[in-house]
């Protein structure tokens, strides 16, 4: 349907007057209990800028941790996704502009004299789509959220990234100080097992005693190949994660030492601390982009105006390809009638998915207000466990020796003496799992609250 540009301008200035932004309006949170500025704002940006792993004040972790950040193939591939989504963005902004495509065209006729005869001939045709029913603004809305959404993304992968790298560095030095204690171990059950069998042969003691010494000693040899298996695995896991090749054990895992958190975050109230957790501002996005996709789907409920323009130039022949213009413009008005509920079935859907991202924010909110709560219980129940477990350590050094001396001087008996190395072993496997364990609840926490935790103005927070 064609009208007179002059004809339409009325039409198209009433439109303009009566498009009002489509995209709906939402609250993310609505349903759960937050502080009452959640949501006041601007939008934060994510929280892994503060490097927290080096509060561990391990170079290799830093190494380690950097090394991923800059060479892992997940987070390269979700920077390039980023990059597709800002190319988006740019695109859909070019619709606001007039589209102009150019075409020349030339042949030869051959006439039935044997001659020939050249022709030309070349046009520029273009189309210049009106935003009258917000259709194009809620398109380029839709795009910037998406944009918004694989940065956030990016942000979170490395978020997860980082804490990947932590937990399997930890269980790398955790499974290394268990292999030096085993070594340990071995030795001090050797020491027994040669006092044993002196006494044998002095024939102080049964061979009953020997074998039980031995018993002990092989029962920790056994455990040797767990442990390098344990380890093996946590170094190529490391591998994979800097995006290198498997190829063994780290030399400064050598040291055998589980990475020890000393600077403890200050605490506030978890929900403060988590909106610029990456994966909520991701979610916070999808629903942006959802939102923008209703209004999407609510502009073809109304009218569409286009402006298509042709610019033909050329009389037929080569002399002549510039010799002669003719131009013409008019305004194309679509408007819809009948499509058998089409459109509005494709609104409904849309804000049904819409409602569907929604519910999920939430239900992800909630998830994440309990893993803060798990992490910040599980670095207090972690430091409990430490602290008794090395005065078990103690305790059973201090019980090893005396029993030990009593079995020299025939005052206790071998089992005695075993059993207490038994308990000295494992109150030290004991002590190495549970440095390992508070160290784990440090990173889960930062992995929770999405980076470092900072202590607000004015806000009393418990030292962790």
């Amino acid at each position: 349907m064609r009208f007179r540009v002059a004809a339409l301008v009325p039409a198209v200035m009433l439109l303009a007057a009566c498009a009002t932004p489509r995209i709906p309006t939402v609250e993310p949170g609505a349903g759960v209990t937050l502080p009452p500025d959640y949501f006041a704002g601007a939008r934060p940006a994510a929280g892994l800028e503060d490097a927290w792993w080096h509060g561990f004040g391990d170079p290799e972790l830093d190494r380690l941790v950097d090394a991923a950040l800059t060479r892992n193939p997940s987070l390269d591939a979700a920077r390039q996704r980023l990059a597709a989504a800002r190319a988006i963005v740019v695109a859909e902004e070019s619709d606001f502009l007039p589209t102009i495509d150019g075409e020349v065209a030339g042949d030869s006729v051959f006439d039935d004299r044997g001659s020939f005869t050249d022709g030309a001939g070349a046009s520029l045709g273009g189309v210049w789509r009106i935003d009258t029913n917000g259709r194009l603004s809620a398109e380029r809305a839709a795009a910037i959220a998406a944009a918004d959404g694989a940065a956030q993304l990016v942000a979170d992968r490395r978020r997860l990234l980082a804490a990947a790298v932590a937990s399997q560095y930890i269980e790398l030095q955790r499974t290394a100080a268990r292999l030096r204690l085993l070594e340990e171990s071995s030795d001090l059950q050797r020491q027994t097992l040669r006092i044993v069998t002196l006494r044998f042969e002095a024939g102080l003691s049964s061979n009953l005693d020997v074998r039980r010494a031995r018993a002990d000693v092989a029962r920790t040899e056994a455990q040797r190949g767990l442990l390098l298996l344990a380890r093996a695995r946590a170094a190529n896991a490391l591998a994979v994660l800097v995006g290198e090749t498997p190829s063994g054990v780290p030399e400064a895992a050598r040291d055998a030492t589980v990475p020890n958190f000393a600077r403890g975050p200050a605490i506030g109230v978890p929900a403060d601390l988590l909106r610029r957790r990456p994966d909520l501002l991701l979610a916070e996005a999808s629903i942006a982009e959802a939102a923008a996709n209703v209004g999407v789907e609510r502009a073809d409920l109304l009218p569409a105006l286009a402006l298509p323009g042709l610019v033909t130039l050329g009389n037929g022949s080569v002399d002549g390809l510039f010799s002669q213009a003719i131009a013409s413009l008019s305004a194309v008005l679509g408007v819809p009638l009948i499509d058998g509920g089409r459109r509005r079935a494709e609104v409904r859907a849309a804000e049904s998915f819409l409602a569907a991202e929604l519910a999920d924010y939430r239900q992800t909110l909630l998830a994440v207000l309990a893993e803060v709560e798990t992490a910040l219980t599980a670095i207090s129940a972690a430091k409990d466990r430490t602290g008794e477990f090395q005065n078990a350590v103690t305790e059973s050094e201090a019980a090893f020796e005396q029993s030990n001396a009593l079995y020299r001087e025939g005052l206790a008996s071998l089992f005695d003496v075993l059993d207490v190395q038994r308990q000295l072993i494992s109150s030290r496997e004991s002590l190495i799992d549970g440095n390992a364990d508070l160290a784990q609840a440090y990173v889960d926490l930062f992995t929770a609250v999405g980076g470092e935790v900072e202590r607000e103005p004015g806000r009393t927070a418990a030292p962790a």
